[in-house]
This record gives structure tokens, sequence and C-alpha cells, in this order.
């Protein structure tokens, strides 16, 4: 057992310090992306909503992107949602050009949203999935980011096998529980990284565990075939040609407006629903919120046939597999979204842990070479 504990540690230590400073980055990035949304949201709380004029009607969502062309000529709609509140503006996706916010009642853009500040989560999402490469480099920063998660799962798994104290008694336990805090140098990082590593070892090993499911198809396949479902044929990779000015517009039928109240009719209560645009091959594909299930992420899809105005395909959340809706949690749970407010601060708390423990579990390492060297040169000197 001490061979393999020692083993163990050596391993610990080694991937440490090949994955750290990524996993440094991937934390510092993780604490700052855990209120996105919500800064988000209150930074474009005006936009959002509007004060409806006295005796005005809405306008209708062909309407709607009308005015979203006639102000932003260049720009190509990718989707266009609207949430199931009163007197809450259409949110219009204009791809890398950023969205806006339109006032149902006379089409006037009401903002494009917090720029400033999704401009700066941008730019820790890049960071957080692909070290900030572009380009054909964001392939080989997921590789990267992946396998350094791969390495913090491990750190995790491991390091509370490590922390467990060989002698069973409270004393020893209370050692590795609590910060001492008149500490200093290596004592000081020893206890940081044994104490932050207890309490925020389990919600490491969730996120970097739902990370390792979003990240690889062989582990979202192996969580189909853990739950007894069968493993969905991999989804071709379409690229799609730059449309010549003007085509955008062919996406867009006539029948538009027919299509999307087919959609709000389909599903009473519904929350919010949201296009995809342009739309293609005669199908319009909503995902739509039916405000129904215990995951609040939960989302349904709705395929209309653009010239008959018939469902051609409804997939209901509450219908999926077990795979598909697990999946779903994953992705929203590695977020902490899943547990509201309290799940986005513990992960926000966790993340912040686990860069002390890359910055604490370094520094012990560097000591650790410090005294080998040291150990060595005095061996030297006295043959």
């Amino acid at each position: 057992m001490n061979r393999f504990r020692k083993v163990l540690f050596w391993l610990h230590l080694i991937s440490g310090i090949l994955g750290g400073i990524v996993i440094f980055i991937m934390c510092v990035t993780g604490a700052l992306l855990s209120f996105e949304k919500d800064i988000a949201e209150f930074a474009e709380r005006e936009m959002r909503y509007v004060a409806p004029p006295e005796n005005a009607n809405k306008l209708a969502v062909s309407e709607i992107l009308a005015k979203v062309s006639e102000a932003k000529p260049n720009a190509k709609p990718s989707s266009i949602a609207l949430p199931n509140k009163p007197h809450a503006a259409w949110q219009v996706s204009l791809g890398r050009d950023g969205q806006v916010f339109v006032n149902p009642y006379t089409g006037a853009i009401t903002g494009e949203g917090a720029t400033a500040w999704r401009g700066f989560f941008r730019t820790m999402t890049d960071l957080h999935r692909w070290i900030a490469l572009s380009g054909d480099g964001r392939t080989i920063g997921k590789a990267i980011t992946g396998a350094c998660n791969l390495m913090f799962l491990f750190l995790a798994i491991s390091g509370i096998y490590i922390w467990f104290p060989r002698r069973l008694s409270w004393k020893h336990f209370k050692a590795a529980l609590t910060f001492r805090w008149k500490v200093k140098g290596k004592a000081r990082d020893f206890n940081w990284h044994t104490v932050l590593g207890f309490w925020s070892s389990l919600i490491l090993i969730v996120l970097t565990l739902t990370a390792t499911v979003i990240s690889y198809q062989w582990a979202g396949n192996l969580l189909y075939t853990l739950t007894g479902n069968e493993v969905p044929p991999p989804q071709p990779q379409q690229q799609q040609a730059p449309n010549p000015a003007g085509e955008q517009s062919a996406g867009l039928p006539e029948n538009l407006n027919a299509i999307w109240a087919k959609a709000e009719n389909h599903s009473a209560g519904w929350k919010s629903i949201s296009l995809r645009l342009p739309i293609a091959k005669d199908a319009a594909i909503f995902t739509i919120d039916e405000g129904l299930y215990w995951n609040i992420f939960g989302r349904s899809t709705l395929t209309i046939d653009a010239k008959t105005v018939e469902v051609a395909k409804w997939e209901s959340y509450g219908e999926q597999n077990s795979a598909r809706q697990i999946r779903s949690w994953f992705r929203f749970t590695h977020t902490g979204e899943t547990g509201g407010f309290v799940g986005q601060l513990v992960g926000f708390l966790a993340c912040l842990g686990g860069a002390v423990l890359v910055w604490t579990g370094i520094s012990l390492a560097l000591r650790r070479f410090g005294n080998w060297r040291s150990k060595k040169s005095e061996i030297r000197v006295s043959d």
C-alpha cells in the first residue's frame, strides 16, 4: 500500500507540473465565467424590456427582421428569439456581428447588448476552451485543454487518496481540514494545498467529469452505452460557403409569420422560442423552452415544413432518451447554473481553489526539486 501511495504521489506531482499552467488558466477563466449570464443580463436590463405605447399592437416576426435589416443592412441574422415575458424585446443574433434587442411595438433597436462585457467573456471563453488560439489552431488548443482537463480529473481523484491521513484520529484530520494562518513558506503551501484540496476536490471532480463528456466524443458515446441507449451516428460537419449579398433574404419564406404562429401554438405556456436562420431546405427549426421540466435548461426542438406550415418533427425534451437528458444536465452543471446562484457560487469558489492548488502544488514541487539539488550538491562536495 505504501508503494502504491508513493507511485500515485509521483504521478500526481508529474501531472500537476505538466498541466499546471493550462489548468491554472482554465480555473481562473472558469471562475470569471461563473456569473457570465447574470452579469450580461444585468448590464442589458434596460435593453431587454420596453415600455409599451398606448393602444399599440406588436409587430409580426417578419416585420421585426425587416426593421433589423434596415438598421443593419450588412448583418446576417443567425437566430431570432422571444421570451414569453410582458414587454420583452425580441432578441436577434447577428453571428459574429453580435446581437440586437428590438422593440416589439416599433421595431426600433433598443440596444446591441453589453458589448464590453460580452467581449470580455468571449476572450475568457477562448482562453478556457482553446487557450486563445484562433483559426486552425483551435483544434490544437482544444486538444491541449482536453488533455489537461483529464489530468485535472486525475489530480482531483488521486488527491483525495493522497490527502487521507494515514492515522485515523481527529488530530490528524483536523490538521488536514483547517487553515493554519500563522505558518509560512513550505508549511503554508502544504497546509493550503491540503485544506483546499479537501474542500474543493469533489466539486472539481464534477466540473472536470462534465467537461470530459462535453469535450470528447468517446466520453459522450460512453454515456449512451452506460445508460443502455444506442450511440447516435456521427454528425457530418457541414461547411457553409459564404453567401452573396442579398442571399440571406432567400432564407426567409413569405409565410414566416404563419410558421412562427404555428410554433407558438404548438406548446402552450412556453417560456421562450428561438428560430434558426436562415431557413434552409424548407425546414424551420425552433428551439422551445416549454417550462415543464425540473431541468430548467431542458429544451425541445420543433421542425416545421416551411411550405405546408405543418409540424414535420417534434422532439420534446421529456421524450428524449436518458443519455440526451443527462448530457443536457452536464452542460449546465459544468457552468454551475444547474444549482442556480448557489451552484454558480460553489463553482466559482471551487475554481479559485483549483487555481490556488496549482500554485501551491507547483511551489511544493519546486521546493522538493530545490532540496534534491541541494542534497546532490552536498554529496558531490563530500566526495
